[in-house]
């Protein structure tokens, strides 16, 4: 979605029974102050927040930019932490080419390598994320209280205890005003668990009303899905399938100098080869019981590479499908319907292919009037609401951690 798209739903959604969907799965009281970063109780009393106790909903603005390096996401919503109230406006700034291209350049990078690199472009990277907040800003109202700002992910191994996410949140809070949370991720990993997915009460929170068993599905650059229960009372399931559209695009943009198959035209066009995709299929991240989680670079192309332009495509595209399908046997009971997110979306290839491996229907995120560009920014927005009122963000079967675990790292605008 682009600028010209803006989007605001403007309507209230899981009022009737969102609240119980999250709060019955132990969220309350279920932190203790250990869990979150020192200065929480400091911001508490320095938050621009109209409720200073957070017991009432606030607007929040949420910022998202995942490892298909595509831009910056940024979304508002209207939540108490447990609930999703009112969808605000959304839209998405594509990064700079320069700017795409040194994220790119740095994937991969662990702590302390190549720190005056990382450091730079940290900067960069931040100050776009402000320059986006201030587009949407100017285009709406009313004024988020708070910003959640995922940053980027550049070394996700939850196996060696490291996630390692860019984004300077002091940076940010200065350059909008507005207090910010973001480290989202390692207080989650600490404990022990995977730091993702970190998206599935958000999911549940606006499925309240849907039919269950659920599964909603994000083909990101890395595939991930939360599964949710029939019964109301249990959390979600949450784990990475295996890749989303990393492989096809970074195949696009190394064979055909494009950054992803658009309508999945080259992969119509060619023919799966069985024999590298039963080798692509070899990975250990198949066998592993779920929670679960995989970093961009989890998965290598070299099976394709003997291939033509066109079965590579079809080939990668078939990989991503048949990991989702292989994501069913972990789920206790068969979803009714899959709701797709993310860029995957949009290639009908990916599409027509989970249909016909899940046998059931799978339809793009919209079918139920949400916003499949904004859901992952939405999703921060929900979660900085969450650690600012010190609610879990991630439970033991959605990223494997032994206990709920709050997280974030919280900062407040410069005062005046």
């Amino acid at each position: 979605m682009d600028e010209a798209a803006l989007a605001h739903d403007g309507k209230e959604i899981g009022s009737q029974g969102g609240h119980d969907t999250i709060s019955g799965w132990g969220t309350r009281n279920a932190c203790k102050t250990a869990d979150l970063p020192s200065t929480l109780a400091a911001l508490r009393q320095t938050m621009p927040v109209k409720d200073a106790a957070m017991s009432d909903a606030v607007w929040a603005l949420g910022l998202m930019s995942g490892t298909s390096l595509d831009g910056i996401d940024v979304a508002m919503i209207l939540s108490d932490g447990e609930r999703a109230l009112d969808i605000g406006p959304a839209l998405t700034v594509p990064y700079e080419p320069a700017l795409r291209e040194r994220l790119r350049d740095l994937l991969g990078t662990r702590p302390g390598e190549r720190q005056g690199a990382v450091a730079e472009v940290e900067r960069l990277l931040t100050d776009a994320h402000a320059e986006a907040v201030h587009r949407l800003l100017a285009l709406t109202r009313p004024r988020p209280a708070l910003i959640g700002f995922h940053g980027q992910t550049l070394f996700h191994a939850p196996d060696q205890g490291i996630t390692v996410q860019i984004g300077d949140g002091a940076r940010l809070a200065a350059l909008t005003n507005t207090a910010v949370i973001n480290d989202f991720r390692s207080a989650d990993v600490a404990a022990g668990g995977e730091g993702a997915p970190l998206a599935p009460a958000w999911h549940a929170a606006l499925a309240c009303d849907l039919p269950r068993p659920l599964a909603v599905l994000n083909l990101g650059g890395v595939g991930n899905v939360t599964w949710l229960s029939d019964d109301r009372s249990e959390p979600p399931l949450a784990f990475d399938t295996g890749p989303g559209n990393a492989l096809l695009d970074d195949w696009m943009r190394t064979r055909q100098g494009l950054p992803h198959d658009d309508g999945g035209r080259l992969a119509a066009q060619g023919r799966v080869d069985q024999e590298a995709l039963a080798a692509l299929l070899q990975h250990a991240h198949f066998t592993r019981p779920p929670p679960k989680s995989l970093d961009r670079n989890a998965f290598s192309a070299q099976a394709v590479a003997r291939l033509c332009d066109a079965d590579g495509a079809a080939t990668l595209a078939a990989f991503t499908v048949a990991a989702v399908a292989q994501a069913l046997s972990w789920m206790p009971r068969p979803p009714a319907l899959w709701l797709v997110c993310g860029g995957g979306r949009h290639n009908p290839v990916l599409m027509a292919g989970l249909a016909e491996a899940l046998g059931c229907p799978v339809r793009p995120v919209e079918s139920e009037g949400w916003n499949g560009d904004a859901l992952e920014a939405q999703a921060f927005a929900f979660l900085a609401v969450r650690a600012h009122r010190r609610l879990p963000l991630s439970w033991p079967t959605t990223t494997g951690v032994p206990h709920p675990v709050c997280g974030g790292a919280p900062h407040a605008p410069p005062m005046a």
